[in-house]
C-alpha cells in the first residue's frame, strides 16, 4: 500500500549526490566517475547529482563540470537522471552553467540559493526566476542556509513554485514545519538533503533523498524507501534507524560529507581519490570508526 507518495517524482526517489572522483594527481578522474555512476545506478539510484556539495562543485573548473556530465551521461545513458549543480554566487555565471550542463546532457539542474552575499528574499527570487527563464531544463532549489548563509523562505518557494520549471526542492533548511507548509500549498518535489531526515521526510509526503551517504550504500538507503512504498513502517523505521551510526560518522561527526564519502570509497577500493583544497582528507582513526559503521550496516 501506498500512503503519501502516489505520483512518480521528478527526478526519481533515490538520488546519490555523487563526489567527483579525482587523480591522485589532483585531475579529473572522468574513467572513475564512469565506473563509480554505474555501481551507484546497478546498486538501485535513481538518479545522480554532480556537481554539488559533496562533488565540491567549489573548486572544479566550469569545463571539468561540463566534462562530468558528459561523461556520467555517457556511462548512464537512460538508466539514470542526471541533475547537474551549476548554483553559484553569480547569477549571471549560474545561467552560463545551466545553458553548458542543458548542452552536456543533464536531465535536470540543481540551483543553490546565492551564497556569501546574503540578497534579501525579492532578489533571491529574482535570481532563481532568471536562471529558470533561462534554462530548458527543470530546476530542483537547494535550501541550505547553514552554508549559504541566505535561507530560501517557505513563501518565496511558494512563489517560485508557480513557474513552470521550478518543480523540486532539496531541503537541508531543518524547518521541518515550513517544509510542510511548502508541501501543502505547492506541488514541488521534496527531497531530503539530510539523511537522518530521509525517511521522515518521505513519510509527510516528500519524493525521496539527495543522499551524500548513497555513494557507499546506496541499497541500503532505497530499501528504506522501498519498505515504506509497500506499507511495512516498521521495517522503514528500523532500516532507517541502523543506518544511523553510519549517517551520523558521515554527516555530522565534524567532516565535511564529501571528505567521509571518499575516505570510505578509497577504503573500499572504489574511484573517490583525494580532496582538492582547502580540504583535507580523514585521518586513520575517522577512517577506522567509517569502514566500522558501513561494515555494521552491510553485515547480513
Amino acid at each position: 500500500m501506498t500512503t503519501a507518495n502516489a505520483s512518480a517524482p521528478p527526478f526519481g526517489r533515490a538520488l546519490c549526490a555523487m563526489i567527483t572522483p579525482f587523480t591522485e594527481a589532483g585531475s579529473l578522474d572522468l574513467d572513475g566517475a564512469q565506473r563509480l555512476a554505474d555501481r551507484l545506478v546497478t546498486e538501485g539510484c535513481d538518479g545522480l547529482v554532480l556537481s554539488g556539495t559533496t562533488g565540491e562543485s567549489p573548486t572544479t573548473s566550469d569545463a571539468e563540470k561540463s566534462d562530468l556530465i558528459r561523461a556520467v551521461r555517457e556511462a548512464v545513458a537512460d538508466r539514470a537522471t542526471v541533475v547537474a549543480g551549476v548554483g553559484t554566487f553569480d547569477t549571471r555565471h549560474t545561467v552560463e552553467l545551466a545553458l553548458a550542463a542543458e548542452k552536456a546532457g543533464a536531465d535536470a539542474l540543481l540551483v543553490v540559493a546565492p551564497y556569501y552575499s546574503k540578497p534579501p528574499q525579492d532578489a533571491v527570487e529574482a535570481h532563481f526566476r532568471e536562471i529558470a527563464d533561462a534554462a530548458g531544463l527543470p530546476l530542483a532549489l537547494y535550501d541550505i542556509p547553514g552554508r549559504t548563509g541566505t535561507r530560501i523562505e517557505p513563501e518565496t518557494l511558494i512563489r517560485l513554485a508557480e513557474h513552470p520549471r521550478i518543480v523540486a526542492v532539496k531541503d537541508c533548511s531543518f524547518d521541518f514545519l515550513g517544509t510542510q507548509k511548502v508541501l501543502a500549498r505547492t506541488e514541488l518535489a521534496y527531497y531530503a538533503g539530510c539523511d537522518e531526515h530521509n525517511l521522515a521526510l518521505y513519510a509527510v509526503g516528500g519524493s525521496g533523498y539527495i543522499s551524500t551517504v548513497a555513494n557507499v550504500v546506496p541499497s541500503q538507503l532505497r530499501a528504506v524507501l522501498d519498505a515504506f512504498e509497500a506499507g511495512d513502517t516498521p521495517v522503514s523505521a528500523r532500516l532507517q534507524q541502523r543506518a544511523t551510526p553510519l549517517i551520523e560518522l558521515m554527516m555530522a561527526a565534524g567532516l565535511p560529507g564529501a571528505v567521509t564519502a571518499k575516505a570510505l570509497l578509497n577504503e573500499l577500493g572504489l574511484p573517490a581519490g583525494p580532496v582538492r583544497a582547502p580540504l583535507r582528507p580523514a585521518g586513520r582513526e575517522a577512517v577506522e570508526g567509517l569502514r566500522t559503521a558501513y561494515e555494521g550496516l552491510v553485515a547480513d
